[in-house]
Parts: structure tokens; sequence; C-alpha cells
């Protein structure tokens, strides 16, 4: 909804996909580039991983194209947590280190294997899936997307510090946990105050 040379056609004044489409003559190159993935990201959380998007937030012109990239930066031990990606399958492409990755089916299969540098390994749209460094050194993917914005939803995250709360009697019958456990993995995964 960019530009007219892609064969993408603007509607001014439209918004696709959640986005609004630029008139042909207010377009640049700056609304087709992104140098962000270049470096690794900065590392400052319990988890051990970052991720860095490169989607339809950063990358205007990506708008309707379906597509999108992420850079994945891991500590040793580090875990990028069981997600799923609403809108997209994921495929990742191993820049450095070694990690374990895996999704789990819907018939409740876990499928796994440990990757090093020039491995791809796929997620499917929508699985549980996770990553992690299983090596001694800092880790890295390029993780490819289907979707200008796949979405990101972290199993523990959501279900341990939405708003309004999952009450915690959901919480400590799904789990078979008592409401102290419940508690104390709120607590961890709360956000940080400033």
């Amino acid at each position: 909804c960019i530009f007219y040379g892609t064969g993408i056609y603007t509607i001014v004044g439209i918004k696709v996909n959640g986005f609004p489409c630029k008139e042909e003559a207010n377009v640049t190159e700056a609304d087709f580039f992104f140098s962000g993935l270049a470096n690794p990201g900065v590392i400052n959380n319990s988890v051990g991983s970052v991720v860095t998007g490169a989607n339809v937030e950063k990358i205007p012109g990506l708008n309707t194209l379906g597509v999108s990239l992420a850079r994945i930066d891991y500590e040793p031990g580090g875990l990028n947590p069981p997600h799923t990606h609403p809108r997209a399958t994921e495929i990742i492409f191993v820049l450095d280190g070694e990690l374990d990755v895996g999704f789990i089916t819907t018939s409740n299969k876990l499928i796994s294997k440990s990757v090093k540098k020039g491995d791809i390994f796929v997620f499917p749209k929508g699985l549980v899936h996770f990553q992690k460094n299983n090596g001694e050194k800092p880790a890295s993917v390029i993780a490819g997307f289907n979707s200008q914005l796949p979405g990101t939803q972290s199993i523990a995250a959501t279900l341990f510090t939405s708003t309004p709360p999952v009450p915690n009697n959901v919480l400590t019958k799904a789990f078979q946990i008592g409401t102290k456990e419940v508690d104390k993995i709120k607590n961890k995964l709360a956000p940080k105050k400033s």
C-alpha cells in the first residue's frame, strides 16, 4: 500500500492491516530500510535473550508485503521462553552458537533438535516453541516470518502477568500448584518498577 511501482496501490487516508498508506510523493528509501539487526541486542533480563524485530513498525514499506525478520541474541544458557506467533510461521538461521530448539504439536508431541551455526529450523504458525542456548558462548539467530507483524505471545507472561489477572483458582487448577506458588511466579515475572 506504499508505492505504485511495487504493484501495491495507495489508498490515501486508509489503513491496511492497521498501518496507514502513504502517498507516493511521500515515499522515501527510509520506508524500506532498517539497520537494526547488524549488531547483537543488549540482554538485560532474567531469561538471557533479547529479540530485535524488523517488522512493519520499523520498516513501513513492509505494509501488505507479508514478511518480516528478527534477530535473537542469547547469552550462554539464555532462553527465548515458550511462546507463539499467532499470525506467522517462523524460520530461523543460526548465525553463531548452538541452540536446543523445539515446538509442541497440537497432539502434544515435542519436535526438537540441537542446531548450530549455519543450520535452519522451522516453527509452524501458532504452535508453542522455544530456543535455548546450550553452549558456553553467546548465540544468535535471524528469524524470518511470513507476516509483516507476526505477534508474539509468551506463555508464562500471558498467564501470570495479564491485566486484569487470570484468577488464581484457574492457575492453581491448571498447573496443579498452590496459591503460594502462583503468587511466587507472578512476582518473579512482574515487570520491574523503576
